[in-house]
């Protein structure tokens, strides 16, 4: 046998990290650059032109090389959401240049500003605003330029096709010839004026997506296709379970085998093989003993989740409760369970690391490129940037990536033996190791007066989270409070996160509201709620369902459900068939509103990936678990939606071009599964209060 060793600790020193205009140029070679800073730190600057700039509070920037190519720079990564043409279109606008004149570059820490990271929904409201920013003023600026140059007024000119023209006398320069031989930075702000929406010729077209070439033909390499020199394969042993303890391990029959090196720094134990296969045979003959404490099991997973719950908090209370549920002729009292469920990537987990005189190189699939960097620097001890972690554009997320798992596998392992190591994740690591989305108890007392007024109600949330709690109905009395909760999961990020269950919970209540008042659910709806917004996206979707008009077959019941999070208003209508018990999920109309539509094509995939993926949480997803271990972790044993789920999907897109652009990521989502609960009441008179609604295909 041998002994555990201790984990090992090492010395951490610290270093701050500016921008200035030499590391600009040595990155980016000569050319004007526009770089998107706050107000503050302008306002501060006696020079702007020599400005020091913190890194992390540089939001973009634009680069007009004097090849006359504009390269746009941003922290975020592309995960199947179709950002890099988005974010190119923005460009183009506002330089008025064709987007094949574009080139993104995007998640690669030693190139990017900083980004917190693609979460949120906000990489078109805030990396598309800054960038259009950026690029409007470094349009202005050329044309500065050319007016110095010509020696006439700003006023007279006019940017085209990538050149600055003057109208009067057919003169042009390009931008090329504008920027060649200079070194110009040029820091700029919220305050920088943009183009009008009158001005904007792309903004609401379907430009395809700028990469597609390399994706069809498979040019494209994720990190999972990457192969570097000298590279060895690398393999982890999993322990017997969460929070497990190694007690003793026997390595010797894996070290026999030719090539395989082992590496253990205390739990950690590892290996690498000059290929993938011999990796993974190695690993099943080691032999571990473990430690493993009890820990809660699905069984037991509400009822802990209820009595570990903290203090509420959340919305301010307003009036009474209690006097509102006394006023009400009817009180409806109800409690909703949401599992846990598991994000599923296409592309599971990868990494590729490599160590070259104590710098890091690392590739890898992740939300968070500048938080994987900071995880890795602190694991290793050595400053931020001495690490640089590249992301490919990865095979989705889901809000699943935003950790650093794989990459410090891969950077411990490549330490260790001194080559450069890839990782990649089995589907069944991915379901076992990765975080899933929160379980949540959600628990609402209400009251509601025959004519439809609701007069209370006291919505409380255990552990899913904070998002979308507030009720967007008016009610004189009320409070929505979150719990936070002791998990007996690791969770974190989804699409939708918290609001996909608060507003399953909310609108289901609200539907059996509308049912025992004998009121129709989309009246009840729109009796209660003072949002144009919402009553628009609900008008637009009950219009392309036929709700009002729509002949009800028997054994067929219609569901409606609306919802609101981060800047996207979604109203979701559903047609189900109910016989012998069994549901099968007929239609589904979906109207969305996230203000001025970008590209109506990626919207509209946008918008049918969310109600496909919302189908799985709403029907059959579930993570089973018992003792540690995650019981069902395969796609045989884990149910996510087939071909044959499919029901007959519209989606109705409102373009607000009056508004900002907000994201879409997440907000078409969160109306899926309480529009079909709802048809399922309305159908059976069965109302399902638990996610998932019917594992096993049956209402029983």
């Amino acid at each position: 046998m041998i002994e555990k060793k201790p984990e090992t600790r090492y010395e951490k020193p610290t270093q701050e990290g500016y921008l200035n205009r030499r590391k600009f140029f040595k990155l980016l070679g000569g050319g004007l650059a526009v770089i998107f800073v706050s107000d503050e730190l302008i306002s501060f600057a006696a020079d702007t032109s020599a400005i020091l700039i913190p890194d992390d509070q540089i939001g973009a920037w634009v680069h007009i090389g004097d090849d006359g190519f504009v390269t746009a720079f941003t922290g975020k990564t592309e995960v199947g959401q179709n950002i890099r043409t988005s974010l190119s279109q923005v460009v183009a606008e506002e330089l008025l240049i064709p987007i094949s004149s574009v080139k993104m570059v995007m998640a690669d820490t030693d190139l990017v500003p900083y980004d917190f990271g693609t979460v949120g929904s906000r990489s078109t409201p805030q990396m598309g605003s800054q960038l259009r920013r950026a690029s409007a003023a470094a349009k202005a600026e050329l044309i500065k330029m050319a007016a110095k140059t010509w020696k006439i007024s700003e006023e007279a000119l006019i940017a085209e096709g990538g050149f600055i023209i003057d109208p009067a006398t057919k003169n042009k320069l390009s931008y090329q010839q504008l920027t060649g031989g200079k070194q110009l930075v040029i820091p700029i702000s919220e305050s920088t004026k943009i183009s009008s929406l009158s001005q904007r010729k792309l903004t609401g077209t379907s430009v395809p997506k700028v990469n597609i070439k390399s994706f069809l033909t498979g040019e494209h390499k994720y990190v999972s296709d990457m192969k570097l020199g000298g590279m060895v394969y690398g393999k982890i042993l999993r322990p017997a379970a969460y929070k497990s303890d190694l007690i003793d391990i026997d390595t010797s029959a894996a070290k026999a085998i030719p090539g395989v090196t082992v590496v253990q720094d205390g739990n950690f134990v590892g290996l690498t093989a000059d290929d993938p296969w011999t990796a993974a045979k190695a690993v099943k003959v080691i032999h571990a003993n473990w430690k493993t404490p009890a820990q809660k099991s699905r069984a037991d997973l509400f009822e802990h989740l209820k009595s570990s719950g903290e203090q509420g908090r959340g919305s301010a209370k307003q009036g009474d409760i209690n006097r509102g549920l006394s006023e009400g002729d009817h009180q409806h009292r109800a409690s909703y369970q949401i599992e846990y469920i598991a994000h599923v990537p296409l592309e599971p987990r990868a990494a590729i690391a490599s160590w070259d005189k104590g710098r890091l190189t690392v590739y890898t699939g992740t939300q968070k490129p500048f938080g994987v960097r900071d995880t890795l620097a602190e694991m290793f001890n050595i400053p931020k940037d001495k690490v640089r972690v590249i992301v490919p554009d990865t095979g989705s997320a889901y809000g699943g990536k935003h950790s650093a798992e794989a990459a410090e596998e891969a950077a411990k392992l490549s330490k260790a033996v001194g080559k450069p190591v890839k990782l990649v994740w089995t589907r069944e690591e991915e379901f076992a190791w990765a975080y899933f989305r929160p379980a949540g108890l959600i628990e609402i007392n209400s009251g509601v007066k025959k004519d439809g007024t609701i007069t209370a109600w006291d919505f409380h949330n255990y552990n899913s989270g904070a998002g979308a709690i507030a009720t967007p109905y008016s009610v004189a009395n009320q409070q929505s409070l979150f719990h936070s909760a002791d998990t007996p999961l690791k969770q974190g990020s989804y699409r939708g996160l918290a609001s996909t269950a608060n507003v399953f919970a909310r609108e289901s209540h609200m539907a059996d509201l509308a049912h025992m008042i004998n009121m129709d659910q989309l009246e009840f709806r729109l009796k209660n709620l003072a949002e144009p917004r919402f009553n628009a996206v609900l008008e637009a979707a009950a219009k392309s369902f036929g709700w009002r008009t729509r002949k009800k077959l028997p054994g067929r019941g219609f569901g409606i459900a609306t919802g609101f999070d981060k800047g996207g208003y979604v109203a979701t209508c559903a047609e189900v068939e109910v016989i012998n018990n069994q549901v099968k999920i007929l239609q589904i109309n979906e109207a969305f509103e996230c203000g001025a539509i970008i590209n109506p094509a990626h919207l509209h995939h946008q918008i049918i990936g969310a109600i496909v993926q919302g189908l799985g949480g709403a029907l059959f997803e579930a993570v089973d678990f018992a003792g540690g271990k995650i019981l069902n972790p395969s796609i045989s044993a884990y149910r996510v939606p087939r071909f044959s789920d499919m029901p007959e999907i519209e989606i109705i897109m409102v373009d607000r071009k009056d508004l900002p652009s907000a994201g879409a990521g997440e907000a078409p989502i969160i109306g899926v599964a309480p529009a079909i609960r709802n048809a399922i009441l309305d159908a059976s008179g069965v109302g399902l209060n638990n996610l998932p609604l019917i594992p096993a295909g049956l209402i029983a």
